[in-house]
């Protein structure tokens, strides 16, 4: 049978998502709780590989097992054997043509950025810290350059496999509470490193280094050099992957993530 989980995950101290031989990565620590339970190897499918120290709390996958379990075991007794930073929230049966990757319709990602002279302690590894103030109706007014389908090979890494650079953004925001910058973006799929090197360049033009127009200058010059370095990895998050119907499954809590 194949099973769909949803998972919430701390990415600090993982090598990414990716199952790599000799390190710490969610694939290798979730299989390894799973193949426990389903008594036999078990490979994960997932949504969106994340990045090392990105953090998810919609992450959804599926893998196929012979093991008869009920459902709920899925969920407790995997969870039982993960570290505290790795969690499954639901567990669902689902048939043969769903695929976690390839059947999912729109992804969306959750940037926060810790705006403040101090740098923070606690949160050091949850958010992103930038200390010179940032002006949220800048990076709101060069978001809307963002939106639609779209070349975006100014925000794709060198490292990017994937075939094509076109992608579709369909939504974008940006939100202030108290000391946090809230950035969110959805679109039909991203490209490797995508976000972080948006939220790059929306920081510049929220600094006051570039006008809002730029972004646009950026996306047309259909090249990474055009576009701000890279954001760092902590303040990213996966909160939810959408598929088609019947394949409606539960949201993630819509909580601040701090």
């Amino acid at each position: 049978m194949r099973i769909a989980l949803g998972i919430e995950y701390n990415g600090y101290g993982f090598y990414g998502w990716q199952a790599q031989r000799g390190l710490s990565t969610i694939q290798g620590a979730l299989e390894d709780a799973l193949a426990i339970v389903a008594n036999e190897p078990v490979f994960l499918f997932c949504a969106g590989r994340t990045d090392a120290n990105v953090h998810a709390t919609g992450q959804v996958v599926h893998f196929d097992t012979h093991a008869k379990r009920h459902i709920d075991a899925w969920i407790w007794g995997t969870n039982s054997h993960l570290p505290s930073s790795i969690v499954v929230k639901w567990a669902r049966h689902v048939d043969y043509s769903f695929h976690a990757r390839f059947k999912a319709t729109a992804r969306r990602y959750r940037y926060i950025i810790y705006n403040h002279p101090i740098r923070p302690a606690i949160l050091s590894t949850r958010a992103t810290w930038h200390y010179y103030p940032l002006e949220i109706e800048r990076m709101r007014e060069a978001g809307k350059f963002l939106i639609g389908e779209q070349d975006f090979s100014s925000f794709r890494s060198s490292q990017c496999n994937s075939r094509s650079p076109m992608r579709n953004v369909t939504e974008f925001s940006v939100n202030k509470h108290n000391n946090f910058i809230i950035i969110e973006i959805q679109a039909n799929a991203f490209l490797h490193h995508m976000v972080r090197n948006i939220v790059g360049t929306l920081m510049k033009i929220g600094s006051g280094n570039k006008e809002p127009e730029w972004m646009k200058e950026v996306l047309e010059a259909r090249s990474r050099r055009a576009a701000a370095e890279t954001a760092p990895a902590d303040g990213l998050y996966l909160t939810r992957v959408d598929y088609p119907e019947p394949y409606i499954f539960p949201v993630s809590d819509d909580m601040f993530l701090i």
